[in-house]
């Protein structure tokens, strides 16, 4: 099957921070190294706290550091057994007499982050505020263990508590104490496309890990390398041409942009839009001609228990929505425009990203296929 797109190539450069070039030169375990100088072999911001809940004291944090796909020898060396990928993380714990939690950082880039709070995603969560832009999400994590999750620009913040018992009031003052590691990370990161950043982005030869994306079912391979070809600025208007796509979407800018093609040929374009002062404001647009992707249209439900979903009109076309916190997000609306685009809409969630905000630039986005294409 033959596709409409134009041929696009991936990022190209050496990433804005340290990796390893062989696998084989991976610790056995990850190796104990002050946040500060974990940040220049990090694709996202190192927070750290500068308020510990009474009684408690920070452990040193340690780093996984980048390395190309692979194993040495068979082994796992601390990694996550579902992948040879080797992106970067860096954790730490928080200790006090009989009660113990885990912070783990990173930048969640295999996929749409599911629910924005992938760690939370099969309990009922609850948000609160914490500071103008930013939200803490409130669960139980994929350990069974009480959890938060924040994203704190790009940077996926990830705790569970270990032992013990932390209050809500602990656990939300423990996250609004966060600050940068280095204070010039935010915005050198910030400069960078997230194509640029990305581990799957920038290696063609790992594979795809199946995770859960949103309120509505969506489906790629996982049993192949990525398919994901990654362009940024100004490379991603052929690619967004073909589908009639925006430049700009809900206050936000294109980021970068990926064709997805699998073996049958089934294609889907992903765009990225993102801005705020740290990009962390994100919606993420995946879209197709009809019948010709992955994308299923009226959509299944995903396998998550508490979302809200319903039917709306928006400029005279049907979209399936969904959305966990109708004032914080984040929301995922599906739809078939009237000139043959099929599409999926995600937003991130945070505050002032309520359902008012993401209606209208889901508004925004039909409007821009009017009248229909001949």
């Amino acid at each position: 099957m033959t596709t409409p797109f134009p041929p696009t190539s991936a990022p190209a450069g050496d990433p804005p921070f340290r990796v390893l070039s062989d696998p084989a030169d991976l610790p056995a375990v990850p190796e104990e190294v002050p946040p500060t100088d974990a940040q220049a072999w990090c694709s996202f911001v190192v927070w750290v706290p500068d308020r510990l809940p009474t009684g408690c004291v920070a452990r040193a944090g340690t780093l996984r550091r980048e390395a190309p796909p692979g194993r040495p020898d068979g082994s796992d060396v601390g990694r996550s057994p579902w992948s040879r990928a080797n992106p970067c993380a860096y954790r730490f714990e928080v200790v006090g007499e009989g009660r113990r939690l885990r912070v783990k950082q990173f930048l969640y880039d295999w996929a749409v982050p599911a629910l924005d709070h992938p760690s939370l995603w099969r309990s009922r969560t609850s948000a609160r505020p914490l500071d103008g832009r930013h939200v803490l999400w409130f669960g139980v994590d994929y350990l069974g263990n009480r959890g938060t999750s924040a994203r704190l620009g790009r940077t996926m913040v990830e705790l569970s508590v270990l032992d013990g018992e932390f209050t809500e009031e602990e656990l939300l003052d423990l996250h609004r104490s966060l600050r940068p590691a280095d204070a010039d990370a935010p915005s050198r990161l910030a400069a960078v496309p997230f194509a640029e950043l990305s581990y799957w982005a920038r290696h063609h030869d790992v594979e795809m890990v199946v995770v859960p994306t949103g309120i509505w079912r969506f489906d790629r391979d996982g049993d192949t390398a990525h398919e994901g070809d990654w362009v940024t600025p100004p490379h991603h208007a052929a690619l967004l041409g073909a589908l009639g796509l925006p430049e700009r979407l809900g206050g936000l800018a294109v980021d970068s942009a990926a064709r997805f093609t699998n073996a049958e040929g089934r294609t889907e374009v992903e765009v990225l839009y993102s801005g705020g002062p740290d990009r962390g404001r994100e919606l993420r647009l995946v879209a197709q001609r009809t019948g010709r992707g992955r994308l299923v249209v009226p959509p299944r439900p995903s396998a998550h228990e508490w979302a809200t979903r319903t039917t709306t009109t928006l400029r005279g076309t049907t979209v399936w929505l969904g959305w966990i916190d109708e004032d914080h997000g984040p929301f995922d609306c599906v739809g078939r425009a009237a000139n043959g685009v099929e599409f999926r809409l995600v937003s991130g969630s945070g505050v002032g990203l309520d359902r008012r905000w993401f209606e209208s630039a889901s508004t925004e986005l039909l409007a821009g296929w009017d009248p229909p294409a001949r």
